[in-house]
């Protein structure tokens, strides 16, 4: 894709943002278009988002695990970027009339204490780098209709993303097993999904390696005090105006995420 290709494609999914109408799937719009090019619409948004005083705060990976990656209908792992505007304080209303087509998941969130910068990142690189953990919650948005997207589609869509909401203990990581962490993930008092750490690529430690060594080649460093949502232990489910969504998550406590009531 050339440069006005890309912003295009980056225009449909601001004009979705805006006006709350999701748009068709742009591998639709844009057959020949690559992975590469997604990265490219993706960056795009980014750099609106920033210019107009937005701050990365922060990166996820998505489509982590193999329950989402059935549910999304793709085979490997993708990332998105973490705004400031996306986080939500707990137990604070949320309004639904933010998003377009919200799903929930829950995660466990790594906040870094130091940068972490590949090519070459190690496990071992990955756990000095972390500061804590903490349990969270991913709002996953889409702009594309009805969830019907490729791999480009969520890609070229911010990895999909829509809000974050942080738990508020931390828990320093060496005194939890991640990838045996289990996960129960409550909407409105009823189980919903569980899960555990181990189904994010084998441990979410894995997953922050990889977030490292391909972002890396990019440019792009992890920096001290951003945090990184690894991917779901669960499948996504959908989320309504009134839903209390809490996930608990074994060694790392619970977080509280609330939508506030719409007329």
């Amino acid at each position: 894709m050339d440069v006005s290709k890309v912003q295009e494609a980056a225009a449909v999914l601001a004009r979705a943002y805006a006006t709350r109408e999701p748009a068709e799937p742009l591998i639709k719009l844009f057959p020949e278009a690559t992975v590469e090019d997604a990265y490219r619409i993706q960056q795009e948004q980014v750099r609106h988002w920033t210019s107009d005083g937005d701050a990365v705060r922060g990166h996820k990976v998505g489509l982590a695990s193999a329950a989402m990656q059935r549910q999304m209908g793709v085979d490997q792992p993708d990332y998105g970027h973490l705004t400031g505007s996306m986080f939500h304080l707990e137990h604070q209303p949320i309004p639904t009339s933010a998003f377009l087509q919200p799903r929930i998941e829950p995660e466990i969130a790594f906040v870094l204490g130091s940068a972490l910068r590949g090519p070459g990142v190690t496990v071992a690189d990955a756990v000095r780098a972390v500061d804590f953990v903490l349990p969270s919650l991913e709002i996953v948005d889409s702009r594309i209709r009805d969830w019907k997207i490729s791999l480009f589609d969520t890609i070229a869509d911010n990895a999909s993303s829509g809000g974050v909401v942080l738990g508020s203990s931390p828990t320093a990581l060496g005194a939890v097993d991640l990838r045996l962490a289990g996960c129960v993930l409550y909407q409105n008092g009823s189980v919903a999904a569980t899960g555990a750490g181990g189904a994010v690529l084998g441990s979410p430690l894995n997953s922050l390696v990889w977030l490292a060594n391909t972002v890396g080649p990019l440019g792009v460093t992890l920096e001290p005090g951003h945090v990184v949502l690894p991917g779901s232990m669960t499948r996504a489910i959908p989320v309504s105006p009134g839903d209390t969504i809490v996930a608990t998550i074994a060694g790392l406590g619970s977080v509280t995420a609330v939508f506030s009531e719409e007329s």
